[in-house]
């Protein structure tokens, strides 16, 4: 008999197949009624493949009383509450390193397509500007500029190995200790965003980060800063970014993430000096396999091994047991 697994959100058919291979899938998304299905299979539920963004509520998580092993399909857990996972004995894993380059690629991406102006000008040759009006406006460089990554965890470091080895940017970082690396740390994170031309936002999401971007912090980056964010929207007080953004007070925007997603505020949409990307940080398809393939692996391994190749770190002393 195939164990019992609930599918929270889509995946991709490759997934999906090697998911069907080894168990008996069922998918959330064809749930009509929580409670009737919780009450016939509940029980019988030993495993859940979810996503960073939809996670796993706790209300349905306390009604799977038989789970041992959540797999989480993205580096993100913070919709998973791996504190009540933890303490059931439940094991939750999630896909780090093999998205860091794209994601990485991807803040980079948004460094030179708002400092270009990319999408203004591909707009304005679209429109015969070029031929009607002539040149477009000169834009700036990111070439030798000051960056602070905030949250220099695997990712981040990438962001800032690439930008220093290719565009020789000068970086700072904030996180909550140093780490034993040559760039500068920042201990306060508005000096940092005072400090520098570009603030990238690449740390988890979660309560600890709910709005750690604020006023204080956009404010200190100023109408010459530029504001990158390939985390979660929560990290960045929204509002704030977006007000600040128009009245001129913040320089520029490039975004992957949102507060409330798929929703973007409209007062975004036509400023110029804003590139808009819906979360497709890590959407390459080399990249979205090699999560896929990680995320069936740790399932696999914990019911043929008892272990999984990466534990959050609240769980690892779950696979240490095992």
């Amino acid at each position: 008999m195939k164990p019992d697994l609930l599918l929270v959100g889509g995946t991709t058919p490759r997934t999906m197949a090697a998911l069907e291979n080894r168990f008996t899938v069922h998918k959330a998304v064809d749930v009509a009624d929580w409670d009737a299905f919780l009450a016939e299979k509940g029980e019988s539920i030993l495993a859940v493949s979810t996503n960073g963004h939809d996670g796993l509520k706790p209300e349905i998580m306390a009604k799977l009383p038989n789970l041992k092993v959540i797999s989480c399909f993205g580096v993100g857990y913070d919709a998973i509450d791996t504190k009540a996972a933890a303490e059931r004995g439940i094991i939750v894993t999630h896909t780090p390193n093999v998205l860091n380059n794209d994601v990485a690629n991807t803040a980079i991406l948004l460094m030179l397509a708002v400092s270009r102006r990319v999408v203004r000008d591909d707009a304005y040759v679209r429109a015969g500007k070029w031929s009607g009006f002539g040149a477009a406006p000169l834009t700036t460089s990111i070439e030798g500029k000051k960056v602070g990554i905030l949250g220099l965890g695997r990712i981040g470091e990438t962001i800032a190995r690439k930008l220093e080895a290719g565009f020789g940017c000068r970086i700072s970082y904030h996180s909550r200790n140093p780490k034993d690396v040559s760039w500068h740390y920042c201990h306060d994170l508005v000096e940092m965003a005072r400090d520098v031309d570009y603030l990238v936002v690449i740390t988890p999401g979660g309560a600890a980060t709910n709005k750690l971007v604020n006023r204080q912090v956009i404010e200190a980056l100023g109408p010459e800063g530029t504001l990158i964010n390939v985390a979660r929207g929560t990290v960045v007080d929204e509002k704030e970014m977006v007000d600040a953004l128009v009245e001129g007070r913040l320089g520029a925007a490039g975004l992957d993430v949102f507060e409330n997603e798929p929703n973007v505020p409209e007062a975004l949409f036509p400023l110029e000096n804003v590139v808009l990307l819906p979360h497709v940080g890590s959407g390459t398809v080399e990249t979205r396999r090699a999560m896929g393939d990680l995320t069936v692996e740790n399932l696999v391994r914990f019911f043929d091994e008892g272990t999984v190749t990466t534990p959050v770190p609240e769980c690892a002393h779950l696979v240490a047991k095992g």
